[in-house]
């Protein structure tokens, strides 16, 4: 059932995942934010609320995906070239965005409440998965919505690893971790690499 996992390019897949969990953005700029202020604990469950967001933003991803599939030539390369376009537009952001001090939530609830509705809400999650996870399917391996829940799978489960590092690091030195993902030099490079990755789905996809 899971056979086309075999034809994935998976050092392209997981470079590409790793460097977008990576980027400086809201989630890693709120949950350090919030771990310095409120601890690990706190943090740990924003972090199950941003990644039950995520979930659901695979699933209909997923579903979303599979009835476009199946249409023609002018929908896929236009797919295609969304992707190209949001991971520049992904790269821009990571150049322009600077720290951001989240309020903190004032209890367990509320923390797990933000990052799910944050992530609910948010429409870069639902095209993320469609024009860049789906970069990585392959139609002649079986059901495009299959390869996107199991793809879509891994990614939920670096960025939970990711977000669970963020969390101790903010926990611990939250203050030297904000002034982290000011700095131009860190911000510059991950644009280069997310520019990278846009290149690279333009030359690879057909």
């Amino acid at each position: 059932m899971l056979d086309f996992l075999s034809q994935v390019s998976w050092t392209s897949f997981m470079i590409a995942m790793i460097m977008i969990e990576l980027t400086p953005g809201p989630n890693m700029g709120w949950l350090a934010a919030l771990s310095a202020q409120q601890g690990r604990k706190t943090g740990l469950i924003a972090v199950l609320g941003i990644t039950l967001g995520l979930a659901v933003q695979v699933v209909a991803a997923a579903t979303g995906l599979a009835a476009i599939a199946g249409q023609s030539e002018i929908v896929f390369q236009a797919l295609r070239w969304s992707g190209v376009g949001f991971m520049l537009y992904l790269a821009w952001r990571a150049w322009v965005e600077t720290a951001e001090n989240a309020p903190a939530s004032s209890d367990l609830n509320a923390s797990f409440r933000r990052g799910l509705v944050s992530n609910l809400l948010n429409p870069k999650a639902l095209v993320f998965y469609m024009v860049v996870v789906g970069q990585f399917t392959a139609p002649e391996q079986g059901a495009i919505w299959l390869q996107i829940l199991a793809l879509g799978g891994i990614h939920l489960l670096i960025a939970a690893l990711v977000h669970t590092l963020i969390v101790v690091l903010g926990s611990t030195v939250g203050n030297l971790f904000d002034e982290w993902r000011s700095k131009t030099g860190v911000r510059l490079g991950f644009s280069i690499a997310l520019a990278a990755i846009a290149v690279w789905i333009a030359f690879s996809t057909r």
